[in-house]
């Protein structure tokens, strides 16, 4: 079973007893406590292992602790100094700040000032990581929002993007299921001046109808069965930035109402609550379904002219087929990055061929499985979508446009997700079950393979 990584705090004081009576005291609950008696046993122990928290003495034998901590700091930025003195003065203070100190504590030291000292350090450090993580999440967010194919036919959609991200009006996307509406919502985020706010999404259409107001507006203590403690809403969390409403066709009636609320007050109010909280928030809104058609029935006329201040419509990728070898080629990237794989001769001619139902969403699956049966530099996706052969791609021919036929099963009756599991289960054999050292035997992302073991789990 996984246990989460202990915590380490090194003493670095040259009084014996009192590096003890710490320890003792601090010991335990997840913390191990390390002691040293001067600046170079201290170093030495920060130069061999990860420590969270040093208690650095400012007097030392062989140097002052002001002067160690920058190196210190060098072996792991995100170690937490706490110096400890037996002269405190507003000087030393400012020099132990300036030398990377989170805290000042003078001596005799209260134990419990201590206690909470430290964790409060641990909890800081703690919330650094998780921001260092949503920064990465939202730079990576920010790379993927990549518009492919806006030189052809998505140039009328890039434009609309870029007149929207100077605006803070709300935008309703439209398009059929995976023509990429949630990317277009992140494109128009990641070119605003709200770039580094934050951007969260729902799918008004995958929560129970019971659990939609409570998770966009957040709920008081109490407020129903369950409630035992107060949460924000999405609308909270999204302050400042963008919230994307994906569905919005599903919204229930009653909710569309408060919605709407929420755009023209600029506040909302919690389930259970009473008072109203102001919040800023961008909204983008997504859908599937012509609203127009259910204005009035399911869909309230005010809060559909209150979205659409700006429409952005998706085509079918069957609209944009000159787009298919850049959105191959960047797919095949994003697939496999690091491997320069392309599709082999002919195969965009078959490929523009399927009138791809599913869209970009059912290309890149495509896509994937194609690498993943046959990981070789030449890719031949279109077997997976007309008559396949196991060999080599098919010669050129007409492929009637529209669904195409099951392809029939191989010898031996297994489909082509039996060899796909087949092939994960054989390279993961080969590799003591180590997936990353899988995925590069089989050619493809470590995303892509655990998504691929979940599909199995679940069959």
């Amino acid at each position: 079973m996984f246990e989460p990584r202990k915590r380490t705090l090194l003493i670095i004081d040259d009084e014996k007893a009192l590096c003890e009576t710490l320890k003792d005291y601090l010991q335990g609950g997840g913390l191990s406590v390390l002691s040293a008696g001067t600046g170079a046993e201290g170093l030495a122990v920060c130069s061999q292992r990860r420590v969270d928290v040093v208690l650095l003495d400012q007097k030392l034998p062989d140097g002052e602790g002001h002067a160690l901590a920058p190196a210190i700091l060098e072996r792991s930025d995100q170690t937490k100094i706490i110096f400890i003195t037996a002269y405190p003065s507003f000087e030393n203070a400012v020099k132990a700040v300036r030398t990377g100190a989170h805290d000042y504590l003078s001596k005799p030291l209260d134990l419990e000032e201590l206690k909470l000292t430290v964790d409060r350090m641990l909890r800081t450090q703690d919330l650094e990581q998780v921001e260092q993580v949503h920064a990465l999440e939202q730079e990576r967010d920010r790379t993927r929002a990549v518009i492919v194919g806006s030189g052809g036919g998505l140039a009328a959609v890039e434009e609309l993007i870029m007149s929207a991200a100077k605006t803070s009006a709300p935008v309703l996307i439209t398009g059929e299921t995976g023509t990429g509406k949630s990317l277009v919502a992140k494109s128009i985020h990641y070119l605003s001046p709200l770039a580094k706010a934050p951007f969260i999404d729902i799918n008004c259409a995958a929560l129970p109808e019971n659990l939609i107001e409570a998770e966009l507006f957040g709920y008081e203590k109490g407020a129903f069965t369950g409630a035992v403690a107060t949460k924000k809403g999405l609308f909270e969390m999204a302050d400042g930035g963008t919230l994307l409403l994906d569905e919005i066709g599903d919204l229930p009636v009653h909710l569309q109402t408060k919605l709407l609320h929420a755009l023209e007050a600029g506040e909302v109010r919690r389930v259970g609550g009473t008072t109203p909280r102001k919040v800023k928030v961008r909204i983008i809104a997504a859908t599937n379904a012509d609203l127009a058609n259910i204005l009035g029935k399911t869909f309230r006329q005010d809060l559909y002219y209150r979205l659409n201040v700006v429409q952005i419509h998706l085509p079918p990728l069957r609209e944009r087929y000159q787009d298919l070898p850049a959105l191959c080629e960047h797919l095949l990237a994003t697939i496999v990055p690091g491997r320069k794989l392309r599709l082999a001769d002919g195969e965009i001619g078959r490929l523009q061929q399927y009138s791809w139902p599913g869209n970009i969403r059912e290309l890149r699956n495509v896509l994937e499985r194609a690498v993943l049966v046959n990981p070789q530099k030449e890719v031949c996706p279109s077997l997976l979508i007309g008559r396949r052969s196991d060999r080599a791609c098919a010669p050129d021919k007409q492929v009637p446009a529209g669904p195409q036929p099951t392809a029939s099963p191989p010898s031996g009756g297994a489909t082509l997700a039996d060899i796909e599991e087949r092939a994960i289960r054989d390279a993961m054999q080969r590799h003591a079950g180590n997936l990353t050292h899988t995925a590069q035997a089989l050619g493809i992302s470590l995303s892509t393979l655990k998504r691929r073991i979940k599909e199995f789990r679940q069959r």
